[in-house]
């Protein structure tokens, strides 16, 4: 098994693409956690007294776990999708027939670069969201217990999604529509689904009388509960605030429970490619 484990490994290194796409995960984060970091500290003084101020300020550097992560999934389901498309798969299995020793090994040999992503996009992100924060004379909050177990909890999260990544491209295994898939989802799907599940009821509610109101409240409560569950929303959960629930998109798991969560998602995913690649062609 150690050396498949090193051989996986050396795929995802042995290319450009991974260190490509972490610099683009790097300059992405920095952009929007400096523009997070200064809408919080120019936010109206009405706002921050609704809004817990140090859970603003951890969406901020969260930032990397609430939008960030479409990077680690995309080199993730990379590394798979990859070997098929050059037919490198071949020889893999041929090596190794058992298809799930080749699955683990990819999710195992993925670890070491979901950390180097994990922790590149979560210092990025706290250290210009908190420089913007600093220089617009706002709390930074980076000496508060709770924020740095938060930042190491993002860490987790981010390294998390790689095997998600991993996960994805086994079941899928184009790489184009895994591309598509995961760019859609997570930039447009995912945000519309938890808006729609955790809003469109309490409007209804607040639009109507007091009957209406006790009818939908069920309705807010489940919608609220499902959105909770989403790939993104229980990312999110290891740090315990984002700017989705900042603004009111639902409420999140634990954050233990968001790793079950997360972790599920890239077993299941894991789980079924692989038990479908037994039964297909590598075509």
């Amino acid at each position: 098994m150690i050396p498949l484990l090193v051989s996986e490994y050396r795929k995802f290194v042995s290319t450009r693409l991974w260190w490509i796409l972490l610099l683009a995960m790097a300059a992405y984060m920095a952009f929007v956690s400096g523009l997070l970091a200064l809408g919080v500290a120019q936010a109206p003084e009405e706002f921050n007294v609704k809004v817990d101020a140090e859970a603003l300020v951890t969406s901020v550097y969260g930032t990397a776990t609430a939008i960030g992560y479409v990077f680690p999934v995309i080199v993730g389901a990379l590394s798979v999708t990859a070997e098929y498309r050059y037919h490198t798969i071949v020889p893999t299995l041929l090596a190794t027939p058992v298809r799930w020793r080749v699955t683990l090994a990819k999710l195992l040999g993925s670890l070491p670069v979901g950390v180097a992503f994990a922790v590149t996009g979560t210092l990025v992100s706290t250290a210009v969201g908190a420089g913007v924060l600093a220089l617009a004379g706002s709390a930074t909050f980076l000496g508060d217990p709770a924020v740095l177990t938060s930042l190491a909890r993002s860490v987790l999260s981010l390294t998390i999604w790689i095997l998600v990544g991993v996960g994805l491209g086994t079941l899928l295994r184009q790489q184009v529509i895994v591309i598509v898939i995961v760019l859609v989802y997570t930039q447009f799907v995912e945000p519309l689904l938890r808006a729609l599940l955790s809003g469109a009821a309490a409007t209804t509610s607040s639009a109507v009388g007091t009957a209406a109101s006790d009818a939908t409240s069920g309705a807010t409560s489940w919608g609220t509960h499902l959105a909770s569950f989403l790939p993104g929303a229980a990312g999110e959960a290891l740090t315990g605030s984002s700017i989705y629930s900042a603004i009111g998109f639902g409420h999140l798991l634990p954050w233990w429970a968001g790793a079950l969560v997360l972790t599920a998602y890239a077993l299941a995913f894991a789980g079924i490619g692989t038990s479908l690649a037994a039964r297909r062609d590598l075509g």
